[in-house]
């Protein structure tokens, strides 16, 4: 029996091994290999013309130095969608509902990016701290302000990816409790709720793609200021 509602994101254990492990690994086993053929089949073409897409969409912005990153951050978004609609499906765990998986891919990200900027244009990255214009009484206002934001970045990107996808799967929780409680009192509201959470798991869907998009997306800002 689930003692609280926050149980369900705790990782689930088997013979003393966290399966977090696997749930990690799952993904990397779900994606089809090109053959050797020139000839491929409808997924391995929608495979690509999405990577292909999403990759233009990414880099379009970003100076050419930026674009070593490409195969990070398509590898990156796809492994994160995976995980994420994985942890859709009943008797699963969703891992980037844990926080410190989440930080595990956005701290080392965004250090790249730091470390990029000050080895390749460090006045440039050092100026990010400090306004052009700022008058003299603000300046050391300033450079803590900005230096803190620029520390919780990190933090930002992994409480967004937990935050969101927590919240979507103990909203549909909550619901289907509240259906499977109100069905032999009041089955038309329960048909209703079960109208809502069926479109709620939609937007669950598409929240879930979104979510790694954003991430990903944000890593590609980051990098774009550094270089």
């Amino acid at each position: 029996m689930t003692l609280s509602l926050f149980d369900q994101f705790m990782s689930p254990l088997l013979w003393g091994v966290p399966l977090i492990a696997v749930a990690i690994a799952l993904p990397w086993l779900l994606f089809p290999t090109p053959p050797k053929r020139w000839l491929n089949n409808r997924m391995l073409g929608a495979q690509g013309q999405f990577i292909s897409k999403f990759v233009s969409e990414l880099l379009s912005p970003i100076n050419p130095a930026g674009h070593k990153w490409a195969v990070l951050f398509t590898s990156l978004v796809l492994y994160l969608i995976t995980l994420n609609m994985l942890g859709l499906l009943p008797y699963t765990f969703t891992p980037t509902t844990q926080l410190s998986l989440n930080l595990g891919f956005a701290v080392p990200l965004w250090l790249a990016t730091v470390i990029i900027g000050m080895r390749n244009q460090p006045t440039h990255a050092l100026g990010h701290l400090l306004p052009e214009g700022t008058p003299t009484l603000l300046i050391p206002v300033l450079i803590i302000i900005e230096t803190i934001s620029l520390f919780i970045r990190p933090l930002a990107l992994g409480v967004r990816l937990t935050a969101n996808l927590t919240a979507g799967h103990l909203l549909i929780h909550l619901i289907s409790m509240a259906t499977f409680v109100m069905l032999p009192l009041m089955p038309a509201v329960a048909i209703l709720t079960s109208a809502l959470m069926l479109l709620l798991t939609l937007l669950e869907i598409a929240v879930a793609m979104i979510q790694a998009y954003v991430f990903v997306l944000l890593l590609s800002l980051y990098l774009q200021e550094n270089i």
